[in-house]
């Protein structure tokens, strides 16, 4: 081994480790730890798995493959050969072609090839976080040239730093989820309390009405007016609450953020492949933001759960106008025209209307069977 990483190297893991530590979302920190190690050991391919506790990844993030290529790959992949090997081991491993190893068990079709390989764990003290694999060192000439010792040792130093990082921002996801749980479970406790005393008030006002109209119809005329004054009250209520439980992302982080978190993680969930792309939407009103997120996720819902689709795309895009058009495509099996009334019902297209034209915009629903279907939501600028 080298005494230690030359100047260059050191340099480099330094821009990295401050690239990780100004992530605090899990998935950004991955992606930002793929790509260091990536160019750091100036690497075709680099990726990184989080094991599930299934025999497969909860997270699997690559860099050096498109999008494209990484659709046609297919399914994330399961915990087999090399990939199972690295997450149980304490060491690097080191092959100059990982197709002669006898844990190698092959690609899928859409699977570039890959020679030369370097992986090693993720390890937060006996705790194994995940692992980093690397592929293809560029400018080797040859078979058994490919990543050296000190690739290996600036790689171990990344992975060092990468489990406090990844360990960081797991953590203030944590306290986010929890902070977001305490102050949900205090809305409600409120609401609850609030609404019902309105209601009960409203209950016994309505009866001595009923009881007044015959008697003294003037007392019952006031009473009346309790009850609308009441139920006026038990409505803002509601609506302030309602106002309150909006999604703590969507404030925090804005629509943009949000529905790619979103998409992230159901892309993650399911074997379809969910892309998410936007186009130079700026910050839209409440309201608009947060019908555009409900739609997104209501037809989504849909493509995943009924359509059969194998790819889900979603796009946000700024109107000339300065509003906001959103498109959630599925190439799954569609429906057709005559079967779009009991459609409305069972895939929700009512309320997404609904939420539509509440928000001042409009919705539309483009399908064929076996072409897929496509929901559509615009709304004007603020």
């Amino acid at each position: 081994m080298h005494n230690g990483p030359a100047t260059g190297g050191l340099a480099a893991v330094s821009t990295a480790l401050l690239a990780m530590s100004r992530r605090l979302e899990v998935q950004d920190v991955l992606r930002t730890i793929v790509a260091s190690a990536r160019e750091l050991l100036d690497a075709e391919y680099a990726a990184l798995g989080v094991p599930d506790d299934h025999g497969g990844f909860a997270q699997f993030v690559v860099d050096g493959i498109s999008e494209e290529q990484w659709r046609r790959i297919g399914p994330l992949p399961r915990q087999h050969g090399i990939l199972a090997a690295m997450l149980h081991e304490e060491t690097p491993e080191r092959l100059a072609d990982v197709r002669k190893d006898p844990r190698f068990g092959g690609w899928p079709a859409a699977h570039p090839e890959m020679s030369d390989f370097l992986g090693l764990p993720i390890r937060d003290g006996e705790e194994n976080l995940g692992a980093l694999f690397l592929a293809n060192k560029r400018g080797a000439p040859g078979a058994g040239s490919g990543f050296t010792d000190e690739d290996e040792e600036l790689l171990s130093l990344l992975a060092q730093h990468a489990a406090i990082a990844l360990t960081n921002a797991r953590l203030y996801e944590r306290s986010r989820e929890l902070t977001i749980a305490e102050e949900r479970s205090r809305l409600a406790h409120e609401l609850h309390d609030a609404v019902s005393q309105k209601l009960f008030s409203l209950r016994l006002t309505a009866q001595a009405a009923a009881a007044l109209v015959d008697r003294d119809p003037g007392r019952a005329k006031g009473e009346l007016q309790q009850v609308a004054a009441l139920a006026a009250e038990a409505a803002d209520e509601l609506r302030a609450a309602v106002t309150e439980l909006r999604p703590a992302a969507l404030d925090e982080d804005g629509l943009v953020a949000t529905l790619r978190d979103h998409v992230r993680v159901l892309d993650r969930a399911h074997t379809a492949r969910v892309t998410f792309t936007c186009d130079g939407v700026r910050a839209l009103p409440a309201a608009q933001e947060e019908a555009l997120l409900r739609v997104a996720q209501e037809a989504l819902h849909n493509a995943l759960r009924h359509s059969g689709a194998d790819r889900v795309e979603v796009t946000l895009a700024r109107t000339v106008e300065g509003g906001a058009v959103l498109r959630v495509r599925d190439w799954g099996r569609g429906f057709s025209p005559p079967t779009v009334r009991k459609a409305g019902r069972h895939l929700g297209l009512v309320s997404m209307r609904d939420r539509a034209s509440g928000a001042g915009g409009r919705l539309e629903v483009r399908s064929e069977p076996g072409e897929g279907t496509t929901i559509e939501m615009e709304v004007p600028g603020g």
